[in-house]
């Protein structure tokens, strides 16, 4: 209450919003094959958004992330490292300085996001086509299918070398963590992208023999009712070298993203965009431009492919995405992904 207090009092916020969000669940798993397992899994997060309106013109800005703010698997001691009502007023500024920001430019440069972007790169354009079950059209009809085949594992370069993603479902703190999968499975840390070359899709004991695996543990519903999906866990790009503040000051020009607002991607997971709150200009290794309603567009294994630059672990975020949909009926999981920043070149940036 204190920090949507907080963000309603900066002049020209229209809506301060904050949220806190909590989830228990309690899960028995018992099989034939003489399993009994007994899970409980507790999560906690929260966020706070500033929405600022003046002459037909609507900006947003949210701290520390959209879409719900910043999910752990954790009690309310994460809740207090947020800081949400600290940094309430500087988020209703930030906002209010949107409605003045230039547009993002459209041109074809060098692109920094923030760790709190790439992880939703990572969920739609890793994540998603990895899942085994889309790559064997069992999701077609509604969530589609992917643009990888079962003959890519170990030839496919899906990015640069500097490129190396986990399924993790052991990290602490994930929502994607648990101790047994909804099959009986134990938790998995698996290389899904070695070195720019993919490796392991994300598998169940049912798909997983069509292409002479065992399960990587990924099954799970989000109910007794439904049957279990092949689910993303914790899916982390693992950390390079260097902070954030390096790999800006080392880019001569080009366009700093942060925070998600949005993304579109085809049904095989090959062409997407997304947008974000806010850009700066980066010249001469300084941010220095405001742009708003930023956007960047790319084909999945260019982009990855033009990856020259991957955070440290310093930089590295474990965050978590509480709302992935797939299935018929519908299901929801919560996923997580840790991401440092990262630099991409020759990438097609506008306005969204």
């Amino acid at each position: 209450m204190e920090a949507s207090r907080r963000l309603q009092g900066v002049d020209g916020v229209a809506f301060g919003e904050a949220s806190l969000d909590f989830f228990r669940r309690h899960t028995v798993f018992a099989s034939s094959e003489g399993a009994a397992i007994d899970q409980t899994i507790v999560h906690s997060g929260g966020g706070i958004e500033a929405t600022a309106i003046r002459d037909g013109e609507v900006q947003r800005r949210s701290f520390p992330n959209s879409f719900r703010g910043h999910l752990r698997a954790a009690g309310y001691e994460h809740i207090r490292t947020l800081r949400l009502v600290e940094e309430a007023e500087r988020t209703g500024r930030e906002a209010v300085e949107l409605l003045s920001a230039k547009d993002c430019p459209s041109e074809v440069t060098t692109l920094v996001l923030d760790s709190n972007q790439v992880i939703m790169q990572v969920h739609e354009s890793v994540g998603h086509p990895l899942e085994l079950d889309r790559v064997l059209k069992m999701e077609e009809a509604f969530a589609g299918t992917s643009f990888v085949s079962p003959e890519d594992r170990g030839k496919l370069h899906y990015g640069s070398d500097l490129v190396n993603i986990t399924g993790d479902a052991t990290i602490p703190g994930g929502l994607g963590s648990f101790a047994f999968d909804d099959e009986g499975v134990p938790a998995q840390r698996i290389p899904l992208i070695e070195r720019g070359v993919f490796q392991q899709f994300l598998s169940s004991r049912e798909t997983a023999p069509v292409v002479g695996g065992r399960s990587t543990g990924a099954m799970r519903a989000d109910g007794w009712e439904n049957l279990p999906l092949i689910r993303m866990t914790n899916i982390n790009l693992e950390p390079g070298e260097g902070t954030l503040a390096e790999i800006l000051g080392d880019t001569k020009d080009g366009i700093f993203m942060t925070t998600n607002t949005s993304w579109s991607i085809d049904d095989k997971r090959v062409n997407f965009q997304f947008g974000c709150e806010v850009a700066h200009r980066i010249k001469d290794g300084k941010l220095t431009d405001l742009y708003r309603n930023p956007n960047y567009a790319g084909i999945t294994t260019q982009f990855w492919g033009s990856c020259d630059a991957v955070g440290g672990a310093e930089e590295w975020v474990l965050w978590g995405t509480p709302n992935c949909g797939k299935g018929q009926p519908g299901q929801t999981a919560r996923v997580g992904h840790g991401a440092p920043p990262a630099r991409f070149r020759n990438v097609q940036v506008g306005v969204r």
